[in-house]
């Protein structure tokens, strides 16, 4: 099945078909290029780019906290683990001024070459969204 089947999709406000994908689409797919910024992660393959990232609205922020291991280990091989779960404050972690709100998401990912674990931190003042929110651009 076509990885653009599989992913749930919806006119987005703009009339353009948006596809939104789970974690699981990314399983077996072999990336061609894996970036990160701060508040930024891509996967680029064959059919489009993954784009793990959050639009923000007022008055959260929901950013890349960590990276441990070597993105380029996930490029050129195929993904066996792609993995998203909740988390509590890490114990070596000191807000500088502890929000009302936050959210910690930790994404997990491997391919036989290594793995990855990228640390994301959503703070808000509890009325905006503290998630991180994953799309698919189709490749052109």
């Amino acid at each position: 099945m076509s990885l653009l089947r599989k992913m749930s999709q919806h006119i987005g406000w703009d009339g353009n078909l948006v596809y939104q994908p789970k974690i699981e689409d990314m399983l077996g797919l072999v990336f061609t290029d894996v970036t990160e910024s701060v508040d930024e992660l891509r996967f680029k393959c064959a059919e489009g780019t993954f784009i793990f990232s959050h639009d923000e609205e007022c008055c959260e922020s929901v950013e890349i906290e960590s990276v441990v291991g070597d993105l380029q280990d996930l490029v050129g091989e195929p993904l066996l683990l792609a993995e998203e779960s909740d988390g509590e404050t890490p114990a070596e972690y000191t807000f500088e001024n502890e929000p009302e709100s936050y959210t910690w998401t930790f994404y997990k990912f491997a391919t036989r070459k290594g793995y990855v674990d990228v640390r994301w931190l959503g703070e808000s003042n509890g009325y905006y969204s503290e998630r991180v929110d994953v799309k698919f651009e189709v490749a052109a």
